[in-house]
C-alpha cells in the first residue's frame, strides 16, 4: 500500500526534471545575464522590473528551447549529448513538448506586454521567432553559416532588457548586440570541433564538417578579432569609460590567447574545451563589467 505514493511522487518529479529540461536552464543563465545586465546599464531599474523581465526572459527563452526540441526531436537520438532528453527518450511526446513550449512563449509575451511596455515584448518574440524559425527550421540543417546568422536569436536580449527600461533601442543597445552575434561563432565552434561525430550522425553541417577544422580554427580567430574591436568601440562614443575598456581589452585578449592556442595545438581538444568554457565566462563578466563601468563612473 505504501509504494503507491512513493511511485507517484517520483513520476511527479521525474515530469518535473522533464520539464525543467526542456527550458534548457543552464543555458538560459547566461542568457539572463545579457539581458539583466543592460537593465543597469540603461538606468536603475527597481527590483520588481528586474524580477519580472527575469520571470518573463526564462519563460520566453524556456519555451523556444522547448519548441527547438520538439523540432530536433528526429536528430536528437542520433546524438549522444541529446538522445536522453525527453522525446527521443520516449519520456514526453512532442505534442506535450511542443504545447509547453508554446505555452511558455505566450505567457512571456503577456507578461512583458502588460507589465513591463510592448516594444520589450515585441523584441523578446522576434527573439524566439528567429531561434525557432530562421535558426532551427531553416538554417541549422541547410548551412555552415547556421550559427553565424542564427547567433542573432540570443543577441536580441540584450536589446529586451534595454528597452525594458527605456522603451526604446538606441546606438549603445545596438553595439550590445552586436557583442553576442559576434561572440557566438567562436563559442559556439568551439563546441562544434568537439561534437563532430554527433553532428555528423545528425547530418547537420557545422563548419568543422563542412569547411575543416583549420579554416573553422581560422574563422574563430578572425570573429575573435572582431569581437574584441567591437566591445571596444562603444568607448569611442563614452557610453562606457575605463573600467569597462580595461575590462574588455583583459577578457578579450585571455579569449584570443585561447584561440591562438587551441589553432597551433597538434592535439586541440583541451584548448578548444577551454576556449568553450571560457566563453561563457568572458561574455557573462562582460556585460557584468559593463553594469559596474556605469554606476562607479571613473
Amino acid at each position: 500500500m505504501t509504494s503507491t505514493p512513493a511511485m507517484a511522487v517520483t513520476g511527479d518529479r521525474t515530469l518535473l526534471q522533464d520539464l525543467v529540461m526542456l527550458t534548457k536552464p543552464r543555458i538560459i543563465s547566461l542568457l539572463l545575464v545579457t539581458t539583466i545586465a543592460p537593465m543597469f546599464v540603461a538606468g536603475t531599474p527597481d527590483i520588481g522590473l528586474v524580477l519580472i523581465v527575469t520571470l518573463a526572459g526564462y519563460l520566453m527563452a524556456g519555451g523556444a528551447n522547448a519548441v527547438n526540441m520538439y523540432m530536433d526531436s528526429d536528430i536528437d537520438d542520433r546524438m549522444a549529448r541529446t538522445r536522453l532528453r525527453p522525446i527521443p527518450s520516449g519520456r514526453m511526446s512532442g505534442r506535450s513538448v511542443l504545447a509547453f513550449g508554446v505555452a511558455l512563449s505566450t505567457a512571456a509575451t503577456f507578461i512583458f506586454a502588460f507589465f513591463v511596455n510592448v516594444v520589450a515584448a515585441a523584441l523578446a518574440l522576434a527573439g524566439f521567432y528567429f531561434y525557432v524559425y530562421v535558426y532551427t527550421k531553416w538554417l541549422k540543417r541547410t548551412t555552415p553559416q547556421n550559427i553565424v546568422i542564427g547567433g542573432a536569436a540570443g543577441a536580441f536580449l540584450p536589446l529586451v532588457g534595454w528597452a525594458a527600461v527605456t522603451g526604446t533601442v538606441d546606438l549603445a543597445a545596438i553595439y550590445l548586440f552586436l557583442i553576442v552575434f559576434y561572440w557566438t561563432p567562436p563559442h559556439f565552434w568551439a563546441l562544434a570541433l568537439l561534437k563532430q561525430r554527433d553532428y555528423t550522425k545528425a547530418g547537420v553541417p557545422m563548419a568543422p564538417l563542412v569547411w575543416g577544422e583549420r579554416e573553422t580554427m581560422n574563422q574563430m580567430l578572425w570573429y575573435t578579432v572582431i569581437l574584441i574591436g567591437v566591445t571596444v568601440l562603444p568607448v569611442t562614443f563614452h557610453a562606457f569609460g575605463l573600467i569597462y575598456l580595461v575590462s574588455a581589452l583583459a577578457l578579450g585578449i585571455v579569449l584570443l590567447a585561447g584561440v591562438v592556442k587551441m589553432r597551433a595545438a597538434t592535439e586541440w581538444t583541451a584548448p578548444a574545451w577551454w576556449v568553450y568554457k571560457y566563453s561563457l565566462l568572458y561574455l557573462a563578466l562582460l556585460f557584468v563589467a559593463m553594469v559596474v563601468d556605469r554606476k562607479i563612473p571613473l
